[in-house]
């Protein structure tokens, strides 16, 4: 059939995004009767759209982002502090044209490397070729590459990309062999050609203790500020916010109060019965006991054998037993 002819030529131009929807738009074209030049053009554009996403989603993979959040996720209102302006405006990737660098400074969780790849995440939809590596993940990459020979292969990877992104220098100090060496190649060959954005824990002054080496770290900080713009970022940690937030949670679910076990023994019933009750135990009340030195009225001192005589009368006519009257006790005081 002409139709499976279609689909096989399609499939051997690898025009896959086209074959999806051709089905579809004979039926537009037959329902609105579409010129041939309208009708080429919409399933040009289906190809031209499939193409353009699975392009993206192969940038995003060779990007290799850690945690990539886009910029419109970003909580802005919880550092008011960080500077939003700027920030939409470096997604603009206007630095990037210019072949300017970006420095964020800052402490530990204030939002830097989430930052970082949300702008490098909107240079890849832009058309942008982007590369996501921590410092320690450059210097492991060197350094494993020296051994097996291959270091201009690893410095082209670091080289290639329009926006590369190095995060996380200053968390603590880099392996002396060779890290200052390393870095300087790749910021001095990118220098004025290619856009470098960087994020650092610890003060620009402390670069040469971390790296092991003051004089490449003068020189790198001399070719990366020298067309930079640099963020300095404070406030309270994301992290932080989020852990005191399950705290918050487990505090008041344990101050809700723990579960009744139904299979629990019931707590003995403590309250005084109501005379109306059928099912309260009985106590009897006994007489009590004079202290010592006093003297019970002869009205109470009832003898044992009268008292007896009573009960067997009232057993015998079905008629209950007068109750004992207890005199108060008097104390002979």
């Amino acid at each position: 059939m002409m139709h499976d002819s279609l689909q096989a030529m399609l499939k051997g131009l690898r025009l896959s995004g086209l074959a999806q929807t051709l089905d579809v738009r004979f039926q537009e074209a037959a329902s609105h009767q579409l010129t041939h030049a309208e009708f080429l053009e919409l399933i040009l554009q289906d190809e031209m759209l499939v193409r353009s996403e699975r392009q993206m989603d192969r940038r995003v993979r060779a990007a290799e982002f850690k945690e990539l959040k886009p910029l419109d996720q970003f909580d802005f209102s919880f550092n008011p502090s960080i500077p939003r302006q700027r920030v939409f405006e470096l997604a603009t990737c206007r630095f990037i044209r210019e072949n300017r660098d970006v420095l964020f400074v800052g402490p530990p969780g204030v939002g830097k490397s989430c930052l970082c790849q949300a702008i490098g995440y909107q240079a890849i939809k832009q058309g942008f070729l982007v590369y996501y590596r921590s410092i320690f993940d450059v210097v492991r990459d060197f350094l494993h590459d020296e051994v097996v020979g291959e270091d201009d292969k690893v410095l082209s990877r670091y080289l290639k990309p329009d926006l590369l992104i190095i995060d996380d220098m200053g968390m603590k100090n880099l392996p002396p062999r060779r890290s200052g060496e390393i870095l300087f190649e790749i910021i001095m060959r990118r220098y004025e050609t290619k856009s470098t954005m960087m994020t650092s824990n610890r003060p620009l002054q402390d670069w040469g203790k971390l790296i092991g080496d003051v004089p490449a770290a003068t020189a790198i900080l001399d070719r990366l500020l020298h067309h930079a713009d640099i963020l300095q970022l404070t406030g309270k940690s994301y992290r932080l916010r989020n852990r005191a937030a399950r705290d918050d949670e487990a505090t008041a679910a344990n101050g809700a109060g723990q579960p009744t076990d139904p299979q629990a023994p019931a707590a003995p019933d403590t309250s005084t019965p109501t005379s109306g009750g059928t099912d309260a135990p009985r106590t009897e009340s006994k007489p009590a006991k004079a202290p010592p030195g006093s003297v019970m009225p002869e009205a109470t001192q009832a003898p044992a054998g009268q008292a007896a005589s009573r009960r067997k009368r009232s057993a015998q006519t079905n008629e209950p037993a007068p109750a004992e009257i207890v005199a108060p006790i008097t104390c002979g005081l």
